[in-house]
């Protein structure tokens, strides 16, 4: 499932390129271009989800059940609500119906995981950084994209459920970093999303209110700079880890911070914003870049692997047999 966060990183960087170019007056068809390589990849992941689900006998349910793995279900919708609003730009109807229709999804998968939670068997021990993407960030994002595809009460709807499940969600997300074992390696990454819904929340806001910066849109900066603080802080633990496809955990977050900087640096404009601006979005492009690049040669090694695996049994089945 943690596969599901590529497209949504790439929705990600592709926002702050739209963002950006914006800001800059640079042409509208160069945010465009990052839109597509998003919507490629979305359409790719789906489609390698289906293939291989077709050849597995593990049922889609346990998949959507397990409790580290079944929230990250929630990342295609959430790219599907972007790559809407970016669609709404070009083709309205087609934008506005796609956001919908992802916003549906969220809506009945975020209602459905809960009240699953709510059995009483979840361990606290499973809660990881991907628990906020089911409700919290699904709502945040909706009321980010219902602001520019929708209805305003759509919007402020989102928004308000987003609030209100990213304050529950970080409870429990507290509560198992600081009274459990360390949360396995494979996991650490999902840490980065703490930075996700106060960044998308602030940009959701600005664009309800019409792009006026208000007491909200500050108090909700002002969280996603101590956010990105205690990620600072973790910096140390996140170069300690070996690559992985998680790794693509930090793409979605660091896009968010990214775009909402360049935000209020074109509202401030302060001495050298546009250098700066530049500066942030090369910054994040080469990170997507570089994971994307590892993730590539990651899956190239691990093919030859298993090309070799076969020879290797074969090779020593005389033996085993002797």
């Amino acid at each position: 499932m943690n596969t599901l966060a590529i497209p949504l990183g790439l929705a990600g960087l592709a926002q702050v390129w739209s963002v950006a170019t914006s800001a800059l007056s640079l042409p509208f068809e160069l945010g465009q271009a990052f839109w597509l390589i998003a919507a490629i990849s979305w359409i790719w992941t789906i489609a390698v989800h289906v293939y291989r689900g077709t050849r597995t006998d593990q049922p889609l349910s346990h998949q959507l059940t397990h409790f580290a793995q079944g929230p990250l279900a929630a990342l295609l919708p959430i790219a599907a609500m972007l790559l809407g609003a970016a669609l709404h730009r070009t083709i309205p109807i087609a934008g506005t119906v796609l956001t919908l229709i992802s916003l549906g999804a969220a809506a009945a998968f975020a209602a459905w995981i809960l009240s699953f939670w709510m059995r009483g068997e979840m361990p606290l021990e499973s809660v990881h950084g991907g628990y906020y993407l089911p409700i919290s960030a699904a709502g945040l994002v909706g009321a980010l994209t219902a602001a520019e595809t929708g209805p305003e009460w759509l919007a402020v709807g989102s928004f308000a459920i987003g609030i209100f499940f990213w304050l529950v969600i970080s409870v429990f997300v507290f509560l198992r970093l600081a009274l459990r074992p360390t949360m396995p390696a494979p996991l650490v990454p999902t840490l980065a999303i703490m930075m996700a819904p106060p960044a998308v929340a602030s940009a959701a806001w600005l664009t309800i209110s019409g792009g006026r910066p208000d007491h909200v849109f500050e108090g909700l900066t002002a969280m996603t700079a101590l956010m990105m603080m205690i990620q600072v802080l973790l910096l140390p633990r996140y170069c300690a880890l070996p690559f992985s496809l998680g790794f693509w955990s930090f793409t979605f977050p660091v896009a968010s911070v990214a775009a909402l900087a360049i935000t209020w640096l074109h509202l401030l404009q302060p001495l050298a914003w546009q250098a700066i601006t530049v500066g942030l979005l090369a910054a994040v492009t080469l990170l997507v870049v570089s994971i994307a690049t590892k993730s590539i040669l990651l899956l190239i090694a691990t093919a030859r692997e298993a090309r070799r695996l076969p020879a290797a049994i074969r090779a020593d089945a005389p033996h085993q047999s002797v």
